[in-house]
């Protein structure tokens, strides 16, 4: 049996979210709508810090207001020492003034915590030669811990396949709210498909804010489902990471592909403006490179994170086209896990001589009793994997060794 949705259940699937991802709007972002139409309402910050890393001794904080605004993060190593400034990166010598923020703050000490709060300073009116400030406003000080690259393990979450269902982000971390995680992994189907800011901000940014993302961050690999929709070309936008990256964290070197759309470029629903298969072409060629640098070979293990499976996810022409261009990579980069979602069926595939060498774990959902919680801890000896149900039911059990 296929260890994916027929067709027909997909389609089934699709229509019946479209009515229940829309039930599900947090009050914080259902006013952002409100704040963003109404030039009369006061300077406010929409959503946010979230914060996001390459782990390379650097971290990026986030935030949206719902003004232009010139905006900055203040830091130190204590709460009421934040005396350093940071801001957006500079494009042709000229500073962020817009609504979406991201600053970067790099050089920072391994294992070190840094307390920050974010401001921004309203821009009312901006003439060729006279800019007018409005409202300056600041966030609450947060902290977050820098972490060690060379620190003797890792742990994470992952979560796949919420399909605007945003209260399913707080249900499935609180499964886990007693454990340190060094950071959260959203696997691609945060969303049906992409149509505004609001459901970005409602279905993910606010309930990652609400619940985590101020002081741990999280990365973000795309699912096809955020590949559709008159939004998609903005959705990065409002991330520092969402394509394909790789980086090294305690004993494991991270892979993160992006397997974009699981159907044919030629489909009418793109109508001739999307180029996925060269997209996944030319991650190929990088991941060739990848796996002979010496981070990757020398690393204890070796994780893929990627939404669309390398096997197992049916005959689509995206899933065929990754088992194509990627399996044999893996296997020859003798990579110890691929984590995964996209088939909405939990499911564990071990190693195959005559197929994937390695373990194959695929994550639920989306619905109630489907949804899943992927728990990651990697050590020099081995990778230890959990995966639970959305009751906090036990379903998978798997070690790693080292090879």
């Amino acid at each position: 049996m296929k260890e994916n949705l027929s067709k027909a259940n997909r389609r089934s699937f699709l229509k019946s979210s479209l009515t229940l991802g829309g039930l599900v709007l947090l009050k914080p972002a259902q006013a952002v709508s409100e704040s963003i139409s109404n030039p009369d309402q006061a300077f406010s910050i929409l959503t946010g810090p979230y914060l996001q890393t390459n782990f390379g001794n650097s971290i990026s904080i986030l935030w949206i207001t719902n003004k232009d605004a010139s905006s900055w993060v203040e830091f130190g190593p204590t709460a009421d020492n934040l005396s350093q400034k940071a801001y957006g990166k500079s494009e042709l010598g000229l500073k962020p003034a817009s609504r979406i923020n991201c600053v970067k703050l790099t050089d920072l000490t391994p294992g070190q915590t840094y307390y920050y709060r974010i401001v921004s300073k309203e821009i009312k009116d901006f003439q060729p030669y006279k800019l007018t400030y409005g409202e300056t406003i600041y966030g609450d000080t947060t902290h977050f811990t820098n972490l060690d690259t060379a620190q003797k393990d890792v742990s994470f979450v992952m979560l796949n396949d919420i399909h605007d269902r945003p209260k399913s982000i707080s249900h499935l971390l609180s499964l886990d709210k007693d454990s340190k995680r060094d950071f959260i992994f959203f696997n691609g189907d945060i969303f049906d498909y992409q149509t505004d800011e609001k459901q970005i901000i409602n279905n993910m940014l606010q309930p990652c804010v609400d619940y985590f993302a101020k002081t741990t961050p999280f990365l973000y690999v795309r699912g096809n489902h955020e590949t559709r929709g008159k939004f998609a070309r903005d959705f990065a936008n409002y991330f520092d990471q969402v394509g394909y990256s790789s980086f090294t964290l305690g004993p494991v070197h991270f892979i993160i592909l992006d397997t974009g759309e699981d159907k044919l470029d030629s489909h009418p629903v793109y109508a001739g403006i999307v180029d996925f298969d060269q997209y996944r072409v030319q991650q190929a060629a990088w991941l060739e490179k990848e796996i002979q640098k010496k981070a990757f070979k020398n690393a204890a293990f070796r994780i893929v994170m990627m939404h669309i499976p390398p096997r197992y996810s049916g005959d689509e022409h995206g899933a065929v086209h990754c088992t194509q261009l990627f399996d044999p990579l893996f296997n020859r980069g003798k990579v110890d896990l691929v984590l995964s979602g996209h088939t909405h069926r939990y499911k564990l595939h071990e190693p195959d001589k005559t197929a994937n060498h390695y373990p194959i774990v695929i994550g639920g959902g989306p619905k109630d009793g489907a949804r899943t919680l992927t728990k990651i801890k990697a050590t020099l000896k081995e990778i230890q994997l959990n995966m639970v149900d959305d009751s906090g039911k036990e379903l998978i059990n798997y070690i790693v060794k080292k090879k």
